[in-house]
């Protein structure tokens, strides 16, 4: 009997080494074919922009084509439960954004959990929103914005890229933050939100930097402030509303996740390569023209930062009333 045992667990640790063995080794030949990265918008957003430069630097020092698919709609849960459907196996990832974590206090029927169905494999950047307004509003600065909406309640139309995306909620958080009575009108990404406030059919809109700063420059739409603590060095000029409302800031996040139970040596390579592609002066310097702010991190790093974002925007949701429309 006690011979038995010994060649019993004997025969169980070579398995267990065996499975483990081959585990690195199925990692290391990780990719072998082409990897997807959904992304929950539009294409020409900053969202998509982004995705494109890590999937470019991926590819290039993986030797394997990292494919950006376009999946928009239900403020991106198409794309997330489409990652969190597919196979565990590291070839469809998801470009994670400040919209995966509104989404749990919106949606009370969603047929995943985030936090939980979504295993974190690298941060890349984070962007603060800026405050654009149509140039024929008669408001130069931020506390004349402020006056004037309060002058004149529920005739300021606020343009957001989707009920509960960043610019959503960061205009709910400045409507609470300041006692501004806007109407929030929703858009399918930021190619539409544009354009109208450039037409004047809607007045205001938090931005992201990426999609309006040419428009800025060439004097199509104001900026007033930018939503981050300081204020950004892609629009140096521009004060930040924390100047004028203290205690005031928002970013909108990207970064990378992956479906539950990925391997953890597939996560781990995935997330040195993606933090070795931010550092490579071209694509820092690119997010940076972007208005982004490159934030390489550990995918443990990640999952912290998803879940305090994630309570954050679901006070202001709760605060503010917002329901799906």
């Amino acid at each position: 009997m006690r011979l038995f045992r010994r060649q019993f667990l004997h025969f169980a640790a070579g398995a267990v080494a065996v499975s483990a063995v081959s585990r690195v080794a199925w990692a290391q030949a990780y990719p072998k074919r082409p990897v997807r990265i959904l992304v929950g918008f539009p294409p020409g957003g900053a969202t998509s922009i982004a995705a494109r430069l890590i999937g470019q630097g991926l590819s290039e020092r993986l030797s394997q084509p990292f494919i950006v698919e376009n999946r928009p709609g239900a403020a991106t849960n198409i794309a997330a439960e489409a990652v969190v459907r597919a196979a565990p196996d590291g070839y469809t990832l998801l470009e994670v954004t400040t919209s995966n974590f509104t989404s749990p206090a919106l949606y009370k029927n969603l047929s995943f959990n985030f936090i939980r169905d979504i295993a974190p494999v690298a941060s890349i950047a984070n962007s603060p929103y800026v405050m654009v307004i149509n140039p024929s509003l008669p408001a130069k600065t931020l506390p004349e914005f402020i006056a004037y909406a309060k002058a004149n309640p529920g005739k300021v139309n606020m343009a957001s890229a989707g009920t509960g995306d960043g610019t959503h909620v960061t205009g709910e958080l400045f409507k609470v933050m300041t006692g501004v009575d806007m109407v929030h009108v929703p858009y399918r990404g930021d190619a539409g939100a544009l354009a109208d406030i450039i037409g004047g059919q809607v007045q205001v809109y938090f931005s992201t930097p990426a999609a309006s700063i040419e428009f800025i420059a060439a004097g199509r739409l104001r900026a007033l402030a930018v939503t981050s603590a300081m204020r950004s060095r892609a629009l140096p000029d521009v004060p930040a509303v924390a100047e004028f409302v203290p205690g005031f800031e928002a970013s909108g996040w990207q970064g990378i996740g992956a479906p539950r139970d990925t391997p953890t040596e597939i996560i781990a390579m995935l997330n040195k390569e993606i933090n070795a592609a931010l550092a490579d002066p071209t694509i820092k310097a690119r997010l940076a023209d972007l208005g982004n702010t490159v934030y390489a991190s550990s995918p443990a790093d990640f999952g912290k930062l998803i879940a305090d974002e994630t309570e954050k925007w679901g006070k202001v949701i709760r605060a503010a009333g917002i329901k799906p429309e």
